[in-house]
């Protein structure tokens, strides 16, 4: 039996399929939300859904692959329809902080590639400012120290992220510091700011990319918000 927040995420990431239709390339994205998603859409295919899906890490790509949904590479296409991912905050204005999976980097490639991203989420990541949670940037391995002391000179606490006793590697091959800012009022800015450190990749605010919001409650209703015009 599911508990009640793993059953608000159920009920966004199965939400959040009905979107699809045959035809469209979709964007898999990452974690426990979007692990949802991806298991309602392997039940589609089965029945019949016929669509093209790239993922945004290779666990999704595994989790796809089970499921028999078809994969393309970058190669194959020239556009993404709608991504289905999810965030570990929401703002008000549907600016998103994501990478506490650690796929942040194929997770905006993929995001700025598509026509539509949808993001799915409990009840829980919703908040009126940016923050809260440590904020992942994507750094490569040489010179991360400097990197981490040039993040650190912004205000923020920087840590290298860990699995156990080892350093944290993306799919990538490159580490993330999460850097506790605190609130971050103005993400858009910070974003810019952060992505001319030289070392760093890029950084887990996705500002002005997120089309829709499908929020998962614990008693397995869900709510559909819309960026406003």
């Amino acid at each position: 039996m599911l508990s009640a927040i793993h059953t608000g995420k159920k009920a966004a990431g199965e939400k959040a399929a009905e979107y699809i239709r045959s035809g469209m390339t979709v964007g898999l994205g990452t974690g426990s939300t979007a692990f949802w998603a991806i298991e309602k859409i392997g039940r589609l295919v089965s029945d019949g859904l016929q669509i093209k899906a790239i993922a945004t890490s290779l666990q999704s790509e595994q989790q796809a692959e089970k499921l028999h949904i078809p994969l393309v590479s970058f190669a194959e296409l020239d556009h993404i329809d709608v991504d289905i991912d999810g965030a570990d905050e929401v703002d008000e204005d549907l600016n998103l902080i994501k990478g506490g999976g650690g796929a942040l980097l194929r997770e905006k490639i993929i995001a700025s590639s598509s026509k539509k991203m949808i993001v799915v989420a409990d009840e829980h990541k919703l908040v009126k400012i940016l923050g809260k949670f440590p904020l992942p940037v994507e750094v490569i391995p040489f010179g991360w120290e400097m990197t981490l002391r040039k993040l650190k000179s912004f205000g923020c606490i920087p840590v290298l992220r860990k699995k156990g006793d080892q350093v944290f590697v993306t799919d990538n091959g490159n580490y993330i510091i999460d850097c506790s800012f605190g609130a971050i009022p103005s993400p858009g800015d910070l974003h810019s700011r952060l992505n001319n450190i030289p070392g760093v990749v890029e950084n887990g605010l996705f500002t002005g990319m997120c089309d829709t919001v499908i929020v998962g409650y614990e008693d397995g209703s869900t709510r559909v918000i819309t960026k406003s015009v």
